[in-house]
């Protein structure tokens, strides 16, 4: 929760819009936004605010989360007869999802968002599609699950914008849900009243929200545009998600039906701003990759997960050759690392070109900063937060890292961020203390809940680990 005071904050060295400084002085108000940075800032020997001797950079936003998968995360490993690709995983998803409580997500949640600050994210964008009951109907309260993603923001301290998935179709030309998708299933008007619930529920827990109608496959081209004007009842500039042309079958199916592949039949139907986040976008066209970056729409890329689905790899170079924007997200959770969604995401262009530093162009220019900064500020817009980048405004979202950390002995400004995301080490104490709309959440790889949060998910994960063989 925000404080109800004034902060005082003062850090020996600053990543702001303008560059690296040194001795600023960080004003936050009780909402967590900040009022005023000093740079060359001399403070008094009875200074009663904060110190931070190590380095801040902006805290970076994770565009795109399953909260609960992260519980199956490693237990899908198996092959399968026939093989193993995406969809024999989303059959062992389904059946995991069976099992879920209501407290079993919230323990999950929080259990997540609380590594998340321990790994460098300090917001998350929540794709949401566990709505009902075991059996398919609603809750009492029909917005129960997402109310338990809300309390697991508030006990783990994350920033939060829940985007409550439309789900009604297994596929293409409306195709009936199977089985394994009931506890997702919304029409029109029930989907509008979580919407309602949400929006409520949002201003309470001081967080925000949007949209996810879930695919092109999992709602027609009425319930897109229903959606988005019930949205925009709400809120004309609440964020819009979408997965879109992840895998090839998605595509192949699209272009069955439609004659269109996803991403070129989205562009043609809809109106894509900057208030779109297209999840993924794996395979895209020449004239797709520039549609998408015309619109100034984002691109989440979820470079793990991708590759442990074996999706395919996203057209970075192209992508960046149209000035497009881009942020990541950890979906399902194989991984938890900010620094590894970066980090593969520019070794697989490495890779693929058998060169290196792909990415930046000016000589000397500093690979780590642009992959941050770019993934933190489309980020930030991904889920509609003054967030992002540490200036008057923003929230007090932040990094502090550990300079006497074995990773980033020796470096300086740049070279921080170069080695936080390059030089990657076991000993995982190059954060020193993780800060959101100014409140220190993580200090010295700690938590501040960490004993109450493990005790509630190791309960829930003991009774769910059945439910994968």
């Amino acid at each position: 929760m925000t404080s109800t005071t004034e902060k005082h904050i003062f850090a020996k060295q600053v990543l702001t819009e303008a560059g690296w400084a040194s001795d600023v002085l960080i004003k936050v108000d009780c909402n967590g936004v900040i009022l005023e940075l000093k740079p060359d800032a001399e403070i008094e020997a009875n200074f009663s605010g904060t110190r931070l001797q190590g380095a801040l950079i902006p805290g970076l936003p994770n565009s795109h989360s399953h909260a609960f998968q992260w519980a199956m995360a490693g237990l899908g490993e198996k092959s399968g007869k026939g093989g193993d690709s995406f969809w024999t995983w989303r059959q062992a998803m389904y059946g995991f999802v069976d099992a879920i409580q209501p407290e079993d997500l919230q323990a999950i949640a929080s259990a997540l968002y609380m590594q998340m600050l321990k790994a460098g994210y300090t917001s998350v964008g929540e794709f949401h599609y566990l709505h009902h009951n075991t059996n398919g109907s609603a809750y009492d309260n029909p917005a129960e699950m997402s109310q338990r993603i809300f309390e697991s923001a508030r006990e783990s301290g994350i920033g939060l914008t829940l985007l409550p998935v439309f789900y009604r179709y297994s596929g293409f030309g409306e195709q009936a849900p199977n089985a394994g998708q009931k506890r997702f299933i919304h029409d029109q008007q029930a989907y509008a009243g979580l919407i309602d619930h949400v929006a409520k529920l949002s201003e309470q827990y001081q967080q925000s929200f949007g949209i996810a109608p879930h695919s092109l496959r999992a709602v027609n081209h009425q319930d897109l545009s229903f959606a988005i004007e019930h949205l925009n009842s709400i809120d004309s500039k609440a964020p819009i998600h979408i997965h879109i042309a992840e895998q090839m079958k998605e595509v192949n199916d699209c272009l069955d039906f439609s004659g269109k592949r996803p991403v070129e039949w989205l562009m043609e139907q809809q109106q894509v701003s900057e208030r779109w986040c297209l999840v993924h976008a794996t395979h895209m066209t020449a004239e797709e990759i520039k549609a998408v970056a015309d619109s100034k729409a984002v691109i989440a890329v979820c470079t793990t997960t991708e590759a442990n689905l074996g999706d395919g790899l996203f057209s970075m170079l192209e992508y960046k050759q149209n000035a497009g924007r881009w942020s990541v997200g950890s979906d399902s959770h194989i991984s938890v690392d900010a620094t590894e969604e970066l980090r593969w995401l520019e070794y697989q262009q490495r890779l693929a070109q058998q060169s290196r530093t792909l990415l930046v162009e000016a000589e000397h220019s500093s690979n780590g900063l642009w992959l941050w900064q770019q993934a933190a500020t489309a980020g930030a817009q991904s889920l509609g937060q003054k967030a992002g980048v540490i200036k008057v405004g923003n929230q007090a979202d932040f990094i502090e890292l550990n300079t006497d950390s074995f990773a980033l002995l020796g470096k300086e400004q740049n070279q921080l961020i170069d080695a936080f995301i390059f030089n990657h080490q076991l000993s995982n104490d190059a954060i020193q203390s993780v800060w959101v709309k100014g409140q220190c959440q993580v200090k010295e790889g700690g938590h501040m809940h960490e004993d109450a949060i493990r005790k509630n998910y190791q309960k829930s994960i003991s009774r769910l680990r059945q439910c994968i063989n």
